[in-house]
């Protein structure tokens, strides 16, 4: 993925976590200002992606089992646990983001992920192809 690509998905799911904050109580962004609740969002859509790019992976691998014994529903506890840590390093980052839990987390990750899949729909990240 070129830096068009990268700047595209960061922006989707930086508008997925805004779409988020609004229907998910619990999930919280409170900026001083409009730029600055931007530019919160943007970063912790940037700590969002790192995290599922680098954890995910190897959590899919060691949880392997449970995800065949819970027919996936094991991944929407991972989904939440990630969308937690998500918020534990954007405090550690003094972010004005916030999870009030588990239940929040869990279902701030399913919108996230619905949210995120419908633009991506809309919106394609292969811009920089030619």
């Amino acid at each position: 993925m070129g830096a068009v690509g990268f700047l595209i998905r960061l922006a989707i799911t930086a508008v997925a976590l805004w779409i988020t904050t609004l229907i998910v109580p619990g999930v919280d962004v409170h900026g001083r200002s409009g730029g600055n609740t931007v530019l919160t969002l943007i970063v912790v859509a940037l700590i969002f992606g790192l995290i599922n790019a680098v954890l995910k992976p190897v959590i899919r691998v060691v949880g392997c089992v449970f995800y065949l014994l819970t027919l996936g529903l094991f991944a929407l506890v991972v989904n939440a646990l990630l969308f937690l840590l998500t918020d534990r390093i954007a405090r550690g980052l003094d972010l004005p983001f916030q999870v009030d839990g588990f239940w929040p987390a869990f279902w701030g990750a399913i919108v996230m992920t619905v949210v995120t899949w419908l633009i991506s729909v809309i919106v394609p990240d292969n811009l920089d192809r030619r």
